[in-house]
């Protein structure tokens, strides 16, 4: 911490909980607590059960799970091998190509991602690509709005990675894939677990664009979430966003701890 003084560290740590408490965990506890009760009528709730959580592992629900789950992580790893390539062919570009490939990828994000849904619907319903109805047309709108953020990571990651590596490794005769393989890309692999905890993030939570294009086979658990709560079940809907925060977070864990076992390698 930057702040030496005790009396400023208090003050810091003052700040941090009056911004963090109000606009970040109360939110997010208010949901917890709906997930457990029956009423809400005043100031607390009441009436604690857990059948909310019954219903939230069983049937629909956790097929819309399961759903969420195949969509992030084929999203992601979609995401991850386009944006790296991408992102290994921008560092080899000169500076006006590199700054287009960065416009390119970096335009689904500057829309709302309701366009984006939008654009895919219109783009694949009719032939010769006919996706509309399909699963793969919710898991190409996702890995549309991911992959900028797998493109910027690993950019950023190959500003900061020594050339020394993959200079020692040609003067030694070894081939450019070679050193791609076995010299670049075990470098990067902290960054492309981050990348990938991050898209896998994303895509669990993408609501606008997937309301447009999803299939009633084919229904995440985000929608579900809203569904639910259109329907005034404001509880079990609480319930399964409570399901869809904890299944990101032990996937985040589970990338992170990998990311830690890569970055001591």
């Amino acid at each position: 911490m930057l702040v030496h003084s005790r009396r400023g560290k208090w003050a810091v740590w003052g700040i941090f909980l009056a911004l963090f408490v109000p606009l970040f965990a109360l939110p997010l506890m208010v949901v917890l607590a709906a997930s457990v009760s029956t009423h809400w009528s005043g100031a607390f709730p009441s009436g604690l059960t857990g059948e909310h959580y019954t219903s939230a592992v069983r049937g629909d629900a956790l097929q819309a799970l399961t759903t969420s789950l195949v969509t992030a992580l084929t999203s992601s790893l979609l995401a991850l091998a386009v944006g790296c390539w991408a992102a290994l062919a921008a560092s080899a570009l000169r500076r006006g190509g590199k700054r287009l490939l960065d416009t390119l990828f970096m335009l689904p994000v500057a829309v709302p991602s309701v366009v984006v849904g939008l654009a895919v619907l219109v783009a694949f319903s009719q032939p010769p690509v006919l996706l509309n109805g399909t699963r793969w047309i919710v898991i190409l709108a996702h890995t549309v709005l991911v992959t900028a953020f797998a493109y910027r990571s690993v950019s950023a990651a190959l500003l900061r990675l020594d050339p020394m590596y993959e200079q020692a490794a040609a003067s030694l005769g070894a081939r450019p894939s070679y050193v791609l393989w076995k010299v670049r890309l075990p470098l990067l692999l902290p960054s492309l677990t981050a990348a990938g905890g991050l898209c896998f993030a994303l895509s669990m939570g993408e609501l606008s664009a997937t309301m447009m294009l999803y299939p009633p086979d084919w229904m995440p658990l985000p929608v579900r979430v809203f569904t639910a709560t259109d329907r005034g079940a404001l509880f079990t809907g609480s319930a399964l966003a409570v399901v869809l925060m904890g299944t990101t977070l032990l996937v985040l864990l589970a990338l992170s701890r990998i990311r830690n076992r890569a970055s001591f390698r």
